[in-house]
């Protein structure tokens, strides 16, 4: 950073968890920082969005629990904006709200550091909302009070209970489970009716995401007795009467299933959205990354026909195409065959439309449909456009049609190296493709893999599974889309 340019710390609310909650300016922020200082709160799935290459600096920050001063915490704002032009402060829900984010820009301000801050969904409103608890209503109450549940250093809060029970409106205790018995028993003893609903959200709008409705009276037992720990809010209110008849996301059909996503981490992301939207909980965890080779001259002239086995294969020869160049126009003499719809849709995007797609998705069944067309005779040959190491079958169903054909690798497929995982908190596991089995193989125990339930695309990828020991399951088409409905009806939930 020259010296004319001067280091920025945006600090930023990430939001209850949720990363669809997360703002389009929080996320243009984070996205573009140099550095980023977050809070243990801060989801896995809004990590994931800061760029490779960007500092981290965790200071995990937990309710009592502050294994980085605030102080510091301040201080290490000032010491990165001197060195960077952007600071990206994430913190859970809003920075303004309970967060200490006035605290951390008085000491900008002191320095002279520059600063924006950007809003975030606070988790009394998200959380309570996620729970079917509307934390207003005219038929019910006409204010809303937050009231933080601990006290400076992790003490005890000092709250007028006499002048909140006055107020009759929805009253929201936040960082609030280890001072659960003091604010009941403060409620009670100021007055307010025993029997007055209130409700207990935990890990609010997460798919791990626990609520409990009770009483007054007996909502402090009701927390120890279902096991309810931090983060989680109280409200107590009339309006958490109607959280059964308004609550939505509890009732989503994956709802509290951890599904493991082994795809590559560039191609993962729409399956993840399609869990989120379920209300299941996506755990990205890429075994396996692709590369495309370069430089490639495949002898497109020499063949009739051309065929794609997925979509990154169709990337890797179009983008050198279009290099080079060229794009679909000079493939206009050609049959392109495509395995899988998805593979079809990315040729989509370059112009193309596939002229023959197999019923199956595996490159086996692809050989001996086409070969049944008649479109074309053994002699034309086939170009064969796939990954290095691709499926033997293939190559031996082309040998016995007869078929004249080349195998072009066009891109390779890497093992990631992981750490270990819990497989024992994992529900499903997704394999889209036999070098995903290879690579979660590659990285874990395989004695602690059999018998794990898995959903896989496509007859090959679900045999190399199967004979590894994973039970398994197989979409009925090569979409991630299928993939996601076949793990709703085994789970036993509905599509709304």
């Amino acid at each position: 950073m020259s010296k004319k340019e001067k280091g920025v710390v945006y600090l930023v609310g990430a939001g209850p968890g949720d990363k669809d909650l997360l703002t389009l300016a929080a996320e243009k922020a984070i996205k573009s920082a140099d550095v980023v200082v977050y809070d243990r709160l801060v989801s896995d799935d809004i990590m994931a969005l800061i760029p490779a290459g960007t500092k981290f600096i965790n200071v995990g920050k937990n309710v009592g629990d502050h294994p980085v001063p605030q102080e510091r915490i301040s201080e290490i704002l000032v010491e990165e904006a001197q060195k960077v032009q952007k600071v990206v402060r994430l913190k859970g829900g809003d920075p303004f709200l309970f967060g200490r984010g006035g605290e951390e820009l008085q000491l900008l301000v002191s320095n002279g550091v520059d600063f924006r801050v950007i809003p975030g969904i606070t988790s009394s409103i998200g959380a309570a909302t996620y729970g079917g608890i509307p934390v207003t209503h005219r038929d019910y109450c006409s204010s809303v009070h937050m009231i933080t549940g601990v006290g400076k250093r992790g003490t005890e809060p000092n709250i007028n209970f006499p002048a909140l029970v006055k107020l009759d409106g929805t009253l929201i205790f936040m960082m609030s489970v280890g001072s659960i018995d003091y604010i009941s028993n403060g409620l009670l003893d100021a007055g307010m009716d025993p029997n007055m609903p209130c409700g207990v959200v935990e890990n609010g709008t997460r798919s791990y995401q626990r609520k409990v409705i009770s009483t007054l009276e007996n909502l402090a037992n009701d927390v120890r007795k279902n096991y309810i720990k931090s983060p989680a809010l109280i409200i107590v209110g009339r309006v958490c009467s109607l959280s059964e008849d308004f609550d939505w996301f509890s009732k989503l059909p994956l709802i509290g299933k951890n599904i493991l996503v082994t795809q590559p981490k560039s191609k993962a992301s729409r399956l993840a959205e399609l869990i989120r939207d379920a209300g299941g909980n996506p755990i990205l965890y890429p075994v396996i990354e692709t590369k495309y080779i370069r430089p490639i001259n495949p002898p497109v002239d020499e063949f009739k026909v051309l065929a794609f086995t997925s979509s990154v294969g169709v990337e890797s020869f179009f983008e050198d195409l279009l290099d080079k160049g060229k794009d679909a126009r000079s493939l206009s003499d050609k049959i392109i065959i495509a395995v899988g719809s998805q593979t079809a849709e990315v040729l989509k995007k370059y112009g193309v439309i596939a002229d023959f797609i197999p019923s199956k998705f595996d490159g086996q069944t692809m050989i001996w449909e086409f070969a049944e067309t008649g479109k074309v005779e053994p002699e034309d040959g086939i170009l064969l456009l796939r990954a290095e190491k691709g499926s033997e079958e293939t190559i031996e169903e082309l040998e016995k049609w007869g078929a004249r054909y080349i195998d072009y690798p066009i891109y390779r497929t890497n093992f990631v190296d992981h750490e270990s995982l819990d497989m024992d908190s994992i529900d499903w596991i997704t394999f889209t493709s036999k070098s995903c089995v290879s690579g979660l193989l590659s990285t874990q125990d395989k004695n602690k893999l059999k018998g794990r339930t898995a959903i896989c695309i496509g007859r090959q990828t679900e045999k190399l599974a199967s004979d590894s020991g994973f039970k398994t399951y197989v979409s009925e088409e090569a979409t991630i889309v299928s993939m996601l409905d076949r793990i709703i009806e085994l789970s036993g939930g509905h599509d709304e």
